[in-house]
């Protein structure tokens, strides 16, 4: 069984920490929780190992007013200013539990495949089912310049990337799908390596052109959201 949690806007630490409080306290025998949430202004999460000086101009992020938190997971450096942030929570007595970390991933993203493709009606859409050759390790901190096994791929591409966390009580998964790429002149302020920008643009499959209006995100958002909500939560 799946419920639903919306915590609607809040910073990106409140919204890291809440997740955080969500893991602690998932119930082993419980419910799966779909946890959709927003962010009260353009924001970036890092992994829990990341070191966000080293690959970010943190000041330069302070005046284009974006704000940081650290997640409770790990994985890379996430923009959230044009994407679709979710997490899941899956207790470790839920079906869909494995001790095996890849196959947690694999099982949410599954069904965020399926979401995205009932949204698009596109069929070119798959699972990577192999993890890439190593990039540098600046491209690698970075969630959408480097897709990894179980990423959501369309064409070729990353739409969808996560990252997660398992304890004995179950796992946190948290995912963004990736709507439209961030401004290419904000990225090239805040990025401290250039090659890492390139190798956004050349991996990142995005939904709407460059140049699109905010209803056109808002809009975006709100069908991915629908979806999403129909796919875990009819279980």
């Amino acid at each position: 069984m799946w419920k639903l949690l919306d915590t609607g806007v809040a910073s990106a630490e409140e919204n890291m920490r809440l997740d955080a409080q969500l893991l602690e306290d998932l119930d082993p025998k419980g419910a799966a929780l779909l946890h959709l949430y927003a962010w009260a202004q353009p924001s970036v999460t890092y992994g829990y190992f990341i070191t966000p000086e080293k690959f970010l101009h943190m000041q330069r992020m302070q005046r284009e007013g974006v704000f940081s938190a650290k997640r409770p997971t790990g994985g890379g450096i996430v923009f959230h200013v044009s994407d679709l942030a979710f997490s899941v929570l899956v207790p470790a007595q839920h079906s869909g539990f494995s001790e095996n970390t890849l196959d947690n991933y694999r099982y949410v993203n599954e069904k965020v495949l399926k979401a995205v493709k009932n949204l698009l009606q596109e069929n070119s859409m798959d699972l990577l089912p192999i993890d890439p050759i190593a990039t540098g390790e600046s491209c690698k901190s970075f969630c959408m310049a480097k897709p990894t096994i179980f990423d959501v791929m369309i064409q070729g591409k990353k739409i969808a990337g996560a990252a997660q966390r398992k304890r004995k009580q179950g796992f946190l998964h948290q995912g963004s799908i990736s709507i439209a790429l961030p401004d290419l002149s904000f990225l090239e302020n805040v990025v401290r390596d250039p090659s890492t920008v390139e190798a956004m643009q050349l991996h990142t499959h995005t939904l709407l052109p460059r140049g699109y209006a905010k209803q056109q995100l808002e809009e975006m958002r709100y069908q991915l959201r629908q979806h999403i909500q129909k796919v875990f939560l009819q279980e």
